[in-house]
């Protein structure tokens, strides 16, 4: 009952339960931040279990100890990547807002199968069976322990990258520990150097190719759209255009590799990139248009127009890392399956080791993918639609190519390249090189030292990158080492 001043004050029981509800609501929200890692951990530790369950089931019986560790040694890889590699993937995207940090996780997890699947294994047949020469029959089965020692090695490092929030290459680690364990069990004659020397080369060129593709591709932007004198027009003119363009490309591709078994036309193939392309420009025209009502005659205004395109050329980026990076984790898998005489009969392995490859990386992002994401994403330089979509598609182009061609190339190498060569475009631009129409040249005391790319990022993405090769090459080597003198090699 009210008293004669207002509401009667609650009895004290109930004040003390409030306050004890207070205190246990508080106590569950720091147990589930807490143990938000945890269940993380357990997922994972349960997919590599089931990893190494699965194939034994579906691999064979002979050797199944040798199989299940081989498959679990794979399985952490694969984890590692994917939590690894996201923040090149999605990470301009993610930096630029134009898609959130859940939704970015969910479509990376299924562009990275896709591309797994579809174009991964020409570089698995290059990790699995070029980078050394174990030719003799009696040496076909010391390749097991070499690639065994090899998986523990660059999971280890790239794991302990992970935690150091380090972008390393997964490439370097895997090659380079594969060449460590294969010189320590056969000395330098066992590995196949002119195939080394050549991926190393790739690994040179490609980040500068990236860097040059995102630069060049952002002076194209600049001439197109933003400097011309009505930017919302001429975004509504060339932007479906340029969309149209980029799935015109992938969709030849895509084509290309999904159907290697039949022999298709060259003009089939053309026509129907031609269709895709077409399509996909006739579906942009009314969004961008519709997405340009309002906006101001400005370059800030441009950024949401770029948010769709720069998920899709983010996506096309998820699908080339996955066609490429598989083979850091099945690469060594498929050499043991061949080196156990379990299936010889496909040249990239067989079927369920991708399947394991692609989903270790989907479950990889998902789990871990955020702690990285934010490093390429925004320490860097700073990244808008505009600049991100240059780098996801430069990245992209690179990377299939070199799938392609069988390469293992660095996803990171090139990310962070096209990351820079952006930034460094940005850096030539504001030096009073080329200047915006739409605003007065800085003098040029000011534009010298203004600064765009932060170069404590670059020292020390450059220093993981070469430690990485040597690093993983002696850790597998005393690994295969420590192996032999207890007789497990």
């Amino acid at each position: 009952m009210p008293g004669p001043h207002g509401p009667s004050e609650p009895p004290n029981r109930w004040r003390t339960l409030d306050r004890d509800l207070k205190y246990i609501g508080r106590l569950e929200t720091a147990s589930a931040y807490v143990s938000r890692p945890l269940i993380a951990g357990s997922i994972a530790v349960a997919f590599i279990l089931v990893a190494g369950g699965a194939a034994v089931a579906v691999g064979g019986r002979s050797d199944v100890v040798v199989l299940a560790v081989a498959a679990v040694l794979a399985g952490y890889m694969a984890l590692n990547i994917g939590a690894n590699d996201i923040g090149n993937t999605m990470g301009p995207a993610v930096g630029a807002r134009a898609i959130g940090l859940g939704a970015a996780l969910f479509a990376a997890a299924v562009a990275e199968a896709a591309g797994a699947l579809i174009s991964g294994h020409e570089v698995v047949a290059t990790i699995s069976g070029r980078l050394l020469l174990f030719d003799q029959p009696s040496e076909s089965r010391q390749i097991i322990p070499v690639m065994i020692a090899a998986l523990a090695a660059a999971s280890l490092w790239i794991n302990l990258a992970g935690w150091l929030r380090a972008p390393v290459s997964t490439t370097h680690a895997i090659v380079g520990a594969i060449t460590g364990a294969g010189v320590s069990a056969a000395g330098l004659g066992a590995v196949d150097w002119p195939q080394i020397g050549m991926i190393a080369g790739a690994w040179v060129l490609s980040p500068l190719l990236g860097g040059g593709l995102a630069a060049g591709f952002l002076a194209l932007v600049d001439t197109l759209i933003s400097e011309r004198e009505d930017k919302i027009a001429a975004a509504q003119r060339w932007l479906p255009m340029l969309m149209g363009v980029m799935a015109a490309v992938f969709s030849a591709y895509l084509l290309a590799r999904a159907l290697p078994a039949i022999s298709v036309p060259t003009a089939f193939l053309l026509a129907g990139s031609v269709v895709v392309g077409a399509a996909t420009w006739l579906i942009s025209r009314p969004v961008v248009r519709k997405a340009a009502i309002g906006l101001e005659n400005r370059r800030r205004s441009l950024r949401p127009l770029f948010g769709p395109s720069l998920v899709m050329a983010s996506l096309l980026l998820c699908f080339a890392h996955g066609s490429n990076d598989v083979s850091n984790a099945i690469g060594p898998l498929v050499a043991i399956v061949e080196a156990l005489e379990l299936d010889q009969r496909d040249a990239g392995g067989p079927t369920w080791t991708i399947l394991l490859g692609a989903a270790g990386l989907s479950v990889g992002l998902v789990l871990f993918g955020a702690r990285l994401i934010r490093i390429v994403g925004s320490e860097i330089t700073r990244l808008n639609p505009v600049r991100s979509w240059c780098v996801a598609l430069s990245t992209a182009a690179t990377v299939l190519l070199a799938s392609a061609a069988g390469l293992p190339v660095s996803s990171t190498h090139i990310a962070v390249g096209g990351v820079f060569g952006v930034g460094f475009y940005r850096e030539w631009r504001a030096r009073g090189a080329r200047p915006p129409r739409d605003s007065a040249a800085a003098p040029p005391e000011v534009t010298r030292r203004r600064l765009l790319v932060r170069r404590s990022h670059v020292l020390t993405i450059l220093a993981a990158w070469v430690v990485t090769v040597p690093l993983c090459a002696t850790f597998a080597g005393l690994l295969y080492f420590l192996a032999s003198l207890v007789g497990l090699a």
